[in-house]
């Protein structure tokens, strides 16, 4: 295989991989907050305690991935153009 078709292989293995990894599961958990909800701070003991809210999720704690968000425009770009 030459190395072209080997890259162009590997690239739609992982696209095909990353589309049913959206349709599967579509939310992911959240980069920020990493899934809580809220940061993590210490207190002066050095105890992990609750922090702050969590904008980016609105606490929350999950979000959409890049694929289902773009998958999810071009859907409703598409209803809104064929009605």
């Amino acid at each position: 295989m030459t190395p072209a078709l080997l890259a162009i292989a590997c690239l739609l293995a992982v696209t095909l991989c990353y589309s049913g990894l959206c349709a599967v599961s579509p939310f992911g958990a959240c980069r920020k907050c990493r899934g809580f909800g809220f940061a993590l701070t210490t207190d002066r003991k050095g105890r992990p305690k609750r922090g702050k809210h969590c904008r980016r999720c609105d606490g929350h704690g999950k979000r959409i991935r890049l694929g289902r968000w773009l998958y999810n425009r071009a859907a409703r770009i598409h209803r809104a153009g064929t009605r």
